[in-house]
């Protein structure tokens, strides 16, 4: 009786008012399946790459708006790690017996890279919390928050190596035409900084728990991976060196900028690390997607 009445009603009203005011039917569903949420997963990077502008905006302001007010801006990043590099340099030079010549551009491109996967890796924990006005207040792809800290990150990166080619000029290295094959290794860790910001991003957002972890293991990292003392040094166990994710995706950059050919073992267990980085962080993406503004 209701629904007849509903309709008599709508139907002497004008057009437009008549439809919105026609009864409808809504269905609702408990879930998406796997298909379904990977569509979903699909399009939303789709329109974060179509925003890469916006992107790359809000990367250049979080790093200006982290230096407002200062004298030399993003340039403290710069000095910073040229006083780390100096010191370090003469001091580990001298505790491991090593020529200043060799050893300095080695610790300089080290720790500049190691820079970028430390900040990054931290930032990534929070590239979905600390967005939380955003979320709540307009529509946009949750793949736009993970390269926002992935570019901002770049930019970072961009900055330290300038004391690189410091470096090089006084100790005049030239590693020729083998720096080219860190090109396609740096898109790979590109790719992989984007998993690593969309799985960290999400699974950071359900439990708060695990950025500290997180700097934990990196600190523990950076001891134990080459990055202030060279894998020459270790004279039994060399070959396990590979098993190490961060000495594989070092030694694909940081060889052929220093002149050197990276190993076979590191560049397989580079792309093995790297298929596997990806592969959790598409698949948790594609989980949790949908809960994300629920989680924030």
């Amino acid at each position: 009786m209701t629904a007849a009445i509903d309709q008599r009603t709508a139907s002497a009203l004008p057009g437009p008012i008549a439809a919105a005011a026609a009864p409808r039917e809504m269905l609702l569903l408990a879930d998406h399946g796997f298909a379904a949420r990977t569509r979903l997963a699909v399009a939303d990077m789709r329109d974060g790459v179509a925003l890469w502008r916006l992107c790359w905006t809000l990367g250049w302001l979080d790093l200006k708006g982290r230096y407002r007010g200062s004298f030399l801006g993003p340039l403290w990043l710069t000095l910073s790690t040229a006083v780390m590099v100096g010191a370090l340099g003469f001091l580990y030079s001298t505790l491991f017996h090593e020529n200043l010549h060799e050893y300095l551009p080695f610790l300089a491109l080290s720790l500049v890279l190691w820079n970028y996967i430390q900040t990054l890796v931290s930032e990534a924990c929070a590239c979905m919390t600390s967005s939380e006005g955003m979320i709540r207040a307009i529509r946009l792809p949750f793949s736009l928050y993970a390269g926002r800290t992935v570019l901002r990150n770049v930019l970072i990166l961009l900055h330290n190596i300038v004391v690189l080619v410091a470096v090089y000029l006084i100790f005049q290295i030239w590693p020729g035409a083998t720096a080219l094959l860190a090109l396609p290794a740096f898109a790979v860790w590109l790719v992989d900084s984007l998993a690593v910001a969309l799985l960290l991003g999400a699974f950071c957002a359900r439990f708060r728990d695990v950025p500290p972890i997180v700097a934990s293991v990196l600190q523990i990292a950076f001891f134990v991976s080459p990055i202030i003392w060279r894998p020459e040094m270790i004279v039994h166990g060399r070959r396990w060196l590979p098993l190490n994710p961060f000495f594989s995706l070092f030694e694909i950059v940081r060889a052929p900028l220093l002149g050197d050919l990276p190993a076979a073992g590191a560049v397989v267990g580079a792309l093995f690390y790297s298929v596997l980085v990806c592969g959790l962080g598409w698949l948790l993406f594609v989980r949790v997607r949908g809960r994300l503004a629920f989680w924030i």
